[in-house]
């Protein structure tokens, strides 16, 4: 075992997968000499090469239009999206080539790619370098959608992502990026759990939060201070957005009875919707409250010294469990 950061776990990965196939290329906009601008590649062109890892033009666009061209030849592009905001000049390109090629040839041309994209806030950053787009991809038919919370799993899920013969749209969470854990560098990714799977990270008895991504280790937080008020909560990681392994989340949901969502994207449309819907329809007779949703607000990405405001915290996530618990509200004061 070794003590990684997400970024170098996610940097081992590619490392791996470009070792084991001469098809796997990493194209994007200062990926190679300078390593990115979160050094997630550093020292990847150093090692294979500037035709196997690529500085690109500042044009999504153009990147993506590239790696739809590269995959159809064959290879397996892994293109960097350097921030979140700044995938929707690609949104074209993704929505209508890289999502829809496989279905609209009948099955007779694949798109093995992976476009990886640091995603969400908690960092202070500027305008346009914290959003939250997952919800626009998952909504996509044609493509798969993950998001890693720890080293180890990101780690293993970049690679299953670059073996994988559909799309992947891989969202790094930013706020982990220096956060460690231990990672197995030597496991047998045949043994790793499957891509399109949940996991629990925190098992309970009252209530199931349903999370991903940067609010994994905050919504394990909740769970200890809740145990502190007698609140068995169990932590639901999805891991995979697209398809959603909604079976763990239902098994869980019919033993609490109770569901809370939480993620860092505006609440109208947001995945936590979804969850609560499709959860609605398959736990109706379980369910002792209806599911809570703990969001951003329905507004544009606010400025970096209001981040704290829209983003859900501790309070936040501890007052949706009061509320499906039918406690008294701890951020109204009133019973719910």
């Amino acid at each position: 075992m070794t003590s990684l950061s997400m970024a170098k776990a996610i940097n081992a990965g590619l490392r791996r997968s470009l070792a084991a196939d001469d098809h796997v290329v990493l194209m994007g906009e200062d990926i190679g000499t300078l390593g990115g601008v979160f050094r997630v590649t550093d020292g990847l062109q150093t090692e294979f090469g500037p035709r196997r890892v690529m500085d690109s033009p500042l044009a999504e666009s153009g990147i993506l239009g590239t790696a739809v061209g590269m995959a159809y030849r064959g290879y397996r592009p892994v293109v960097e999206i350097q921030f979140d905001g700044f995938i929707y000049p690609a949104f074209d390109q993704i929505v209508n080539q890289v999502a829809r090629m496989h279905y609209r040839t009948a099955g007779n041309v694949r798109m093995p790619m992976v476009i990886r994209v640091p995603f969400a806030g908690g960092i202070g950053s500027a305008e346009h370098h914290s959003d939250s787009p997952e919800a626009y991809f998952a909504h996509t038919a044609g493509l798969r959608v993950v998001s890693p919370s720890d080293p180890q799993d990101a780690f293993t899920l970049i690679q299953q992502a670059i073996a994988s013969d559909d799309p992947v749209l891989f969202f790094e969470p930013k706020r982990r990026y220096h956060a460690k854990g231990e990672v197995d560098e030597d496991a047998p990714l045949a043994d790793a759990r499957p891509m399109g799977t949940a996991r629990v990270v925190t098992q309970g008895t009252d209530v199931t939060l349903v999370t991903y991504g940067g609010l994994v280790q905050l919504a394990r937080d909740a769970a200890v201070a809740a145990s502190d008020e007698g609140v068995s909560v169990e932590v639901i990681d999805l891991r995979s957005l697209s398809p959603l392994d909604l079976d763990t989340v239902v098994a869980s949901v019919k033993r609490t009875g109770r569901l809370v969502v939480t993620h860092e994207a505006a609440l109208s449309g947001g995945l936590a919707a979804e969850i609560s819907a499709s959860i609605t329809e398959r736990c109706f007779y379980h369910l002792e409250h209806a599911p809570v949703r703990i969001t951003g607000h329905d507004i544009p990405y606010p400025p970096a010294r209001l981040e704290s405001a829209h983003l859900p915290d501790l309070d936040r996530i501890l007052d949706g469990i009061d509320r499906a618990m039918d406690r008294p509200n701890s951020l109204s004061g009133v019973e719910d």
